[in-house]
């Protein structure tokens, strides 16, 4: 049977086209054919019928083959076009087949023609079911992809490394982020931390074979930090030689179910583990379900419970308008209250007891829940609290101590009796403010010590201070101790304070006293040291003046031992302010002293500090140290220059005033009568209130670090307080101060004096003497100043030596003069040992101090006299002649 073949035959000589139809059919085709051989025929012929071939002559007069093969391109359809011709070349041949001719045979090879048509019609069979089966792959791959965006649940293709290569709009929105952010990303960098090792094992055994898929539980990180449960499958799709090529992700948000689970979980174990009685009951009040804590708590067992009503729990005690309340109330939405229950042995004990109603979702009562809480050992700890409280109210009335118990927010609950002293009426203080009487300074510092309290339950001990309404102040000792509830948490604190106000004033004086102590100590060790220092120079400014006759030499010899003088009352001032050493009292005008100190700070204060004196005329004399007065009205007059950077007025009065009794009560540590009062004004920046009482103390200085020792104002306090005086001070900040002595006059009739001439120094005839001191420079310039006046002088270096010495030389040596304060053997021993060897022997002490710091006496000592150091080679020689004439 033959084959039929549709054929259009682009030719204009009707014998070719008869010879190509002829050809077709001798090759076993039943042919069907139309000729045309112009472009509008070929068109119309495209369009009104399906062809199976077109079979075209390469040249005609109206119409060509290449033409015919644009028109078929035209068109879209897939027709194989084969060029039949008798003159075409290979060049065109070759254009031809370029231009999408399927063959081309020659007219004399039309032998080549029907093996063609059957090649060309099997390839255009095969490239439309191509086609077709293209079309239906797109369409179904279009369903997928319609259906992969639209699923409600996250899908995802991942590469084997778990990049994602495609992800729908569900797992956008599931974990946050856009398709353009994740493209970018893998399931390594949002799998949750906890959940990565268990995923990157299922996915690696997908990959080797031992499975095709798997199922897990698995948390994402969403985007904004967030955990969401997932629920995962994945599969793996492999290529056509069996290798893996991507995963496909399915991932279902559980998160919600999670949560839910983990609350149901939650409630379990809640229900479980709580120490209430959870019972649950049908509107008739018949248990349906009770919790562990009630089988414990009331003795049955929950299978003995479930189905009896709520009755069997409740002891007969109980008022039936108390019962008939809970019922009605329950029913109505809930009730509160305690009740006397019933355990299965019979034994009745109080519980606390919540009632609610459980309600469907249309609101409808279908069951009532109850919660018992055995409250036994509350009801004793009540008990136990009231006679507690009775005693503890017996023993805070009887107490001398103040005892507050105060919220944890810092209110008052109860204040004792002992607080009506300093706060007044305690019932008064109820419910007020217990920081409020705490003063501004250390009322921050008290806060946060009870706010800790109250945080770590741990009572804490602190010292501050009460400012009263009456502006005074009381120092308080307050140690605070917790109150807990039942539940463990702090719910007051107790806090039991002293006043120590007159304690800490004692204490003061006593660390006051200490430190002054310790300074006087030390005061004392520098001054044996200097006066040892200033002994041989003292000494040797008067021999070099007896040896130099030039001025200038002289003059500088004469400068030199003031110098040396001053040293000297320096270190006396030093003993004074340590040890209350009495420096060299004699009678003197203040106004004289006050002259040369204001003519002194003329010279080196600022010109912009102006001075004014105002000195009375009959102003009284004293009984002073020269030196020590001066240096008071200097370090005042030099605080004050301090106080006014920018300049000012700086004040000196003096004036006579006699005390009363009353007026000199006034002033502490002073006595009535007569006075020279000194003050010392300034207008500067002025001294804190607060800082008053501290202002004379050791090393207190307000000044910065290196313009201050703080020795200035304890000195002065010290010197005034030697001479039997008092100081005073006055002063508020940005108004400048004022310092007023008192010292007092001396007797009426002693007119003050100037200091004579000191006489000639007495010689010496040759007599010898034993010189014993420690240092070798005093050693040595003694002996110079002895010979040098006619002595004859043995050394020794030590008391033992000076002892040797003495009884090498016992019947010639005609006194002695020994150092008190030496290593090994004191003076003191060297005195008693030579009395014991001579008792006649003429000795003189040569020592500031005593082991007690104090002056030496020389009868104690058994001395016949006493040099204090430094001494001047004069005072040597006189002292050295009057025991020689004794």
């Amino acid at each position: 049977m033959k084959k039929p073949l549709r054929v259009l035959l682009v030719e204009d000589s009707e014998d070719d086209a008869v010879l190509v139809v002829s050809e077709l059919r001798g090759g076993g085709y039943d042919v069907a054919f139309e000729r045309v051989d112009s472009p509008d025929a070929f068109q119309a012929s495209l369009a009104g019928n399906e062809w199976d071939c077109i079979i075209s002559d390469y040249s005609m007069p109206r119409f060509n083959g290449l033409a015919a093969i644009d028109e078929l391109h035209a068109t879209g359809k897939d027709i194989p076009f084969i060029l039949v011709s008798g003159t075409i070349g290979e060049e065109v041949a070759v254009m031809a087949l370029k231009r999408g001719a399927r063959d081309y045979i020659m007219k004399d090879r039309l032998g080549r023609l029907v093996p063609a048509v059957e090649r060309e019609i099997r390839e255009a069979e095969g490239r439309r079911e191509q086609k077709r089966t293209n079309e239906a792959l797109q369409e179904i791959d279009q369903r997928l992809r319609t259906s992969f965006e639209a699923a409600p649940i996250g899908m995802a293709l991942a590469g084997l490394a778990g990049n994602w290569l495609q992800v729908n709009a569900s797992l956008c929105g599931l974990l946050g982020y856009d398709a353009s952010d994740m493209a970018g990303m893998t399931i390594q960098q949002i799998t949750h931390p906890h959940d990565l090792e268990a995923d990157q094992k299922y996915l690696r055994q997908m990959v080797s074979g031992e499975n095709q898929s798997y199922h897990i539980e698995k948390r994402y990180t969403h985007k904004n930090g967030n955990v969401i449960w997932a629920e995962q499958s994945v599969s793996l799709v492999r290529d056509t030689q069996g290798k893996p090529s991507y995963f496909i992700l399915q991932i279902h948000d559980i998160t919600e179910r999670r949560e839910a689970e983990r609350q149901i979980r939650l409630l379990s174990e809640a229900l479980t583990s709580t120490r209430d009685c959870y019972i649950l009951t049908d509107l008739e009040e018949s248990i349906l379900f009770v919790n562990p804590a009630t089988t414990l708590t009331y003795g049955y067992p929950a299978e003995e419970l479930i189905g009896r009503r709520t009755s069997v729990l409740h002891a007969n005690g109980n008022p039936p308008f108390l019962l008939d309340a809970m019922h009605r109330q329950t029913a109505a939405g809930g009730w509160k209250g305690e009740l006397l229950d019933r355990r299965k042995d019979g034994m009745e004990f109080p519980v606390e007891l919540w009632t609610s109603v459980v309600r469907d979702d249309a609101g409808a009562p279908v069951a009532f829940v109850g919660v018992a809480r055995d409250i036994s050992d509350r009801k004793a700890a009540e008990a136990h609290l009231r006679e507690s409280e009775e005693k503890f109210r017996l023993i805070s009335e009887n107490v001398a101590d103040m005892i507050a118990v105060l919220t944890p927010d810092g209110k008052r609950v109860y204040n004792s009796p002992s607080y009506r002293g300093i706060l007044g009426d305690p019932d008064a203080l109820h419910g007020s403010d217990s920081f409020q009487e705490v003063h501004p300074d250390d009322r921050e510092k008290v806060r946060r010590i009870f706010q800790e309290t109250v945080r770590t339950g741990v009572g804490q001990r602190a010292e501050y201070r009460f400012l009263l309404r009456d502006g005074t102040v009381r120092d308080i000792d307050s140690q605070g101790s917790v109150i807990r509830g039942s539940d463990g948490n702090v719910t007051g604190v107790v806090v039991v304070s002293r006043d120590v106000t007159e304690q800490k004033r004692l204490e003061q004086q006593f660390l006051r006293a200490q430190r002054m102590e310790s300074i006087g100590t030390l005061a004392s060790g520098i001054a044996h040291d200097l006066n040892n220092v200033l002994a041989p120079i003292m000494m040797a400014i008067e021999m070099i003046r007896h040896q130099v006759s030039d001025v200038k030499v002289r003059h500088l010899v004469d400068t030199i031992d003031v110098s040396a003088q001053r040293g000297a009352a320096i270190v006396k001032q030093v003993l004074a302010f340590g040890r209350g050493v009495e420096g060299e009292r004699i009678v003197l005008q203040l106004k004289h002293l006050i002259n040369e100190v204001v003519k002194m700070a003329q010279e080196t204060f600022p010109k912009s500090i102006e001075i004014r004196t105002d000195i009375a005329r009959d102003l009284r004399s004293i009984s002073g140290d020269p030196t020590q007065m001066q240096q008071v009205l200097m370090n005042l007059c030099v605080n004050a220059r301090d106080a006014m950077p920018q300049g000012g007025q700086l004040r000196i009065a003096a004036k006579n005033a006699t005390l009363t009794e009353h007026e000199a009560r006034m002033i502490p540590d002073i006595r009535p009568g007569p006075y020279v009062v000194v003050s010392i004004a300034d207008e500067g920046s002025g001294i804190p209130a607060k800082i008053h009482e501290k202002i004379f103390e050791p090393f207190f200085t307000t000044k910065e670090v290196g313009k201050g020792t703080g020795l200035g104002l304890s000195t002065v306090l010290g010197i005034v307080r030697s001479h039997k005086g008092a100081i005073t001070l006055k002063s508020e900040e940005g108004k400048g101060t004022v310092f007023t002595i008192h010292i007092p006059a001396a007797a009426e009739g002693v007119e003050a004096g100037t200091p004579e001439h000191a006489p000639d120094s007495p010689t010496g005839h040759g007599e010898l003497i034993l010189v014993i001191d420690d240092e070798a420079a005093i050693r040595e310039m003694t002996r110079q100043t002895l010979e040098a006046s006619g002595y004859s002088v043995r050394t020794a270096r030590s008391g033992i030596e000076g002892i040797a010495v003495f009884q090498e030389l016992k019947g010639k040596i005609r006194a002695v003069v020994t150092d008190i304060m030496m290593p090994a053997m004191d003076g003191t021993a060297v005195i008693e040992a030579l009395k014991k060897l001579r008792p006649d022997l003429r000795i003189i002490a040569a020592s500031g101090l005593s082991d007690t710091g104090h002056s030496v006496n020389p009868s104690v000592a058994g001395a016949d006299a006493y040099l204090s150091k430094p001494f001047t080679a004069g005072k040597l020689l006189t002292t050295l002649a009057k025991v020689l004439q004794a």
